[in-house]
């Protein structure tokens, strides 16, 4: 019995020839090119590691790796009393946030596809209008604005806690970002899913529920991930109406009572780190299993929600 290492070979030749194949953006690298590429890559990284030498040097020299600084987050009371309890805030606003945006997004998301103008304009009208609105100042707007305005016409309103406030601002800025996910899932659904299901008697809402949105949830779920982790960085902005976040109670508050400001920020900045790289994961990971699974015949959407399709580019119709 004659064992040949031919397939190996073939298929070890065919890998590295994958890895150089030309993209449509530009040609597959020669050895030359390649060389010159590794060459900035060696120099980028060297000029890195420099500046990072000057940093530490710099902050070595202002005394701020003193053990005296760092002690405060060897003592349990710090983290009890105050980073935990900031980082069970920020979770949970992230989660409730993310829940009410995620609706939301649906909702708006599948108006711009409607076929009636008086549903497709005003989805689209407030879509753009809270994804134009920078979220700070939306946070702000929701916690004072309705005070204001109700002080101004001599009325009473019920005060607006910061939760509240965070949560609205999180929930309209990245709901309008999903909805535009959520439509462009939808139009990644081949043209034919939706013919099809017509053709066997469903009706429009039928096609969308039992056939477009399952398939289209397999390509929109690495951009919703992606979108969620923007939304854990943005929770930090409730820092503007004093909500006891990681930032606020962690960063400031402990760096203000034991006079250790940037030891405070660098432990702070490895927690929100290790909560977005583990997000991060998530997403590469559901965009690997999603790429790989046959159940959906729609393009799996990019996890920069900044690559999504224009409207009117899909291929599902109005519904």
């Amino acid at each position: 019995m004659t064992v040949t290492t031919e397939a190996p070979a073939a298929k070890t030749k065919s890998a590295r020839t994958k890895k150089h194949q030309p993209s449509v953006l530009f040609d597959a690298p020669g050895p030359k090119a390649r060389l010159r590429n590794n060459l900035i890559t060696l120099v980028a990284a060297v000029i890195l590691l420099g500046i990072v030498y000057v940093i530490v040097a710099r902050l070595n020299e202002a005394d701020q790796f003193q053990g005296k600084l760092w002690e405060p987050f060897l003592d349990g009371k710090v983290w009890t009393e105050f980073i935990l309890p900031g980082l069970v805030g920020t979770l949970k606003v992230t989660v409730v946030a993310a829940v009410l945006a995620m609706l939301f997004g649906i909702v708006f998301g599948i108006g711009r596809l409607s076929e009636h103008w008086w549903l497709r304009i005003p989805s689209a009208a407030i879509v753009e209008f809270f994804r134009a609105i920078p979220l700070l100042l939306l946070i702000f707007f929701i916690f004072s604005g309705p005070p204001t305005i109700a002080n101004g016409l001599n009325r009473e309103f019920p005060e607006v806690t910061a939760f509240t406030a965070v949560v609205f601002g999180l929930t309209l800025y990245n709901g309008s970002v999903l909805a535009e996910i959520v439509r462009a899932g939808i139009n990644a659904v081949p043209r034919g899913q939706s013919e099809a299901a017509y053709a066997v008697g469903l009706r429009k809402n039928g096609v969308m529920r039992l056939v477009l949105l399952p398939q289209a949830t397999t390509a929109m779920l690495p951009a919703i991930v992606s979108q969620m982790v923007v939304l854990l960085k943005d929770s930090a902005l409730g820092w503007i109406v004093a909500y006891e976040d990681l930032l606020n109670a962690g960063f400031k508050v402990v760096g203000a009572n034991y006079g250790n400001l940037i030891p405070a920020a660098i432990v702070i900045t490895l927690i929100y780190i290790a909560l977005n790289m583990a997000l991060g994961y998530l997403a590469q990971w559901l965009e690997g299993r999603s790429r790989r699974s046959r159940k959906s015949s729609a393009t799996t959407l990019s996890a920069d929600p900044t690559k999504l399709p224009d409207a009117g580019m899909g291929n599902a119709g109005p519904f």
